[in-house]
């Protein structure tokens, strides 16, 4: 219980530093996508399922508050959770480059879904000009605060894991 809350006041607390903070410290209208980077930490950190579970609900809150299609980006949140999760077995707390390169991919897998569905689709053929304005910018945005993030994440991810395991030893 006390994981999904600090989950849930993680997930707040990242949608509204991306909403309020950093969108005023947006540059030419890009700011960093904290979600994104939340939804792949907790993905590669504990596993497919949660992953999955934090991916729909950073994708919900991205829907109902900006989403044009409920639900869409709830499912594209999950896939990147869900596949960070493959490598919980690569994972190692000590190594920064692994966890910094699938996040990197996550956001940059995220923009090309939302390009090719919510543009290309519709007859926005841009490519060029939506990835150099749009995509790349994002994403090296992305990676400046990524480090920052990760360590908080990594750190309040190790925290939880050692409260758990002395429960599980005075219980169990």
């Amino acid at each position: 219980m006390r994981r999904k809350l600090v989950i849930a006041v993680i997930i707040i607390a990242c949608f509204l530093l991306q909403c309020t903070v950093f969108q005023a410290l947006a540059i030419a209208s890009i700011s960093p996508n904290l979600l994104v980077v939340v939804t792949a930490a907790f993905g590669f950190m504990r596993g497919k399922k949660e992953g999955l579970f934090v991916g729909f609900f950073c994708g919900l809150l991205i829907d109902l508050t900006f989403g044009s299609v409920l639900g869409f980006y709830a499912l594209v949140y999950m896939f990147i959770g869900f596949l960070n999760g493959f490598f919980r077995k690569a994972f190692f707390p000590d190594e920064i480059l692994m966890p910094i390169a699938l996040i990197a991919i996550s956001d940059f897998s995220c923009n090309l879904v939302t390009y090719f569905i919510l543009f290309w689709f519709r007859g926005r053929f841009q490519f060029g000009c939506y990835l150099l304005h749009t995509i790349l910018p994002e994403l090296v945005y992305t990676m400046l605060i990524v480090i920052l993030l990760y360590y908080i994440l990594l750190k309040i991810n190790q925290k939880l894991e050692e409260i758990e395991r002395r429960s599980e030893t005075k219980f169990g």
